[in-house]
């Protein structure tokens, strides 16, 4: 047969009974229930005193005894006042033991006993709740990863890119639920880099755009991280969380937003200020003369009488400048200007300069010489 004697002993609910119209029944109520839980934790409070108690004797009583054996072991002898006044301790411990744990049989008793209430009632059987865990993956190579940042664009580009467009946060939260595939690291790192190629084209307004967008997806995968759980599973909640914000939350989504705008702009002016340099560079490659100078840094060094003659393209010029410098300078200068290509020697003197290996000198000599003949012809 069922015994059903436990339930003769249960307190009832603090709300359940009647009271009179006259009485405020909401303070009587909390005033019950207030003292049934003072008591219930004086009750506790003694139970956990006693097994303190308790606890300290046992201690004391395993210190004692160790003590004996060792003074048993040493000097058995000597030792024999000091073993017998341990003996009584022990003994003295050994009775307050005792009645310790008749204390703890007693209140045991008390709280069997004791007639049950809505907090004693009823326990959990067992408390478990499931969450959608993103368990830990391998860390990826850096080719690898590079391999399924392009797979994954190939495949999804024209998607990214419509996503990269929307402006509302209903938009974009319906497009990713059609689309879960999206919500990534590999869509974040596109929408990153196209901001940066937007800027670099000058396409300001577009870039703010995309940029919004990059951002809401920063934002659901750091909550993702923070969850511990797959960014596919919480962007939802992402989204509910944004449209109900309070300020404080929606100043940190917008100055996150400024600040990457700043960082895009500042990557984008690197980039053309590199581009512009390998260009410059390039062009530099280009204008290399048969001696591998640039004819624009050479024409640059010149003194100004000689830029002078290049300016006004006067050969009669150059010759009477040349003739009128110092030797080891002016060949020096027309070295330089035949290795950049600013001057080229006429075959005579070009042969010589291979033969010689000494263009600017021969050059010089050449012109000297020719100088030094008009003077005779004029005399």
């Amino acid at each position: 047969m069922v015994d059903y004697s436990v339930w003769d002993h249960i307190e009832v609910s603090d709300d359940e009974d009647e009271t009179h119209p006259n009485i405020d029944t909401a303070s009587l109520f909390r005033w019950r229930h207030q003292a049934r839980v003072e008591r219930m934790e004086q009750f506790q409070k003694e139970k956990e005193e006693l097994d303190k108690g308790c606890r300290e004797c046992k201690r004391k009583l395993a210190e004692c005894q160790k003590k004996m054996k060792e003074l048993e072991v040493a000097d058995p002898e000597s030792g024999k006042g000091e073993l017998e006044k341990l003996q009584a301790e022990a003994q003295q411990l050994k009775n307050e033991e005792k009645s310790w744990e008749n204390k703890l049989e007693e209140l045991k008793k008390k709280e069997k006993n004791m007639p049950w209430n809505v907090d004693t009632l009823s326990k959990d059987g067992f408390s478990k709740s499931v969450f959608n865990v993103k368990p830990e993956e391998k860390e990826e190579t850096e080719e690898q990863k590079e391999k399924k940042h392009k797979t994954f664009v190939e495949r999804y580009e024209k998607q990214i890119k419509h996503f990269g467009m929307l402006r509302r946060w209903d938009d974009s939260q319906k497009y990713l639920s059609d689309n879960p595939h999206l919500v990534c690291e590999e869509t974040a790192n596109y929408l990153v880099i196209w901001c940066i190629d937007l800027e670099v084209e000058e396409k300001h307004a577009l870039m703010e755009q995309v940029a919004h967008q990059t951002i809401v997806m920063q934002f659901i995968l750091e909550l993702a991280k923070s969850l511990k759980v797959d960014p596919r599973a919480c962007f939802r909640q992402f989204f509910t969380k944004i449209k109900t914000a309070d300020q404080q939350y929606m100043e940190g989504f917008n100055d996150e937003l400024e600040a990457f705008k700043e960082r895009v702009r500042g990557r984008a002016k690197v980039r053309i200020e590199k581009a512009m340099k390998e260009y410059e560079e390039e062009e530099r490659q280009k204008r290399l003369g048969p001696g591998g100078l640039d004819p624009v840094e050479v024409y640059e060094s010149l003194p100004p009488e000689l830029q002078k003659c290049f300016d006004v393209k006067d050969v009669q010029m150059l010759q009477d400048t040349i003739s009128k410098m110092d030797p080891t300078e002016a060949k020096y200068h027309m070295q330089r200007c035949i290795d950049s290509g600013l001057w080229v020697p006429n075959a005579k003197t070009a042969e010589g300069a291979e033969k010689g290996g000494g263009g600017g000198e021969a050059l010089y000599e050449e012109i000297k010489k020719e100088n030094g003949d008009e003077e005779k012809g004029n005399a």
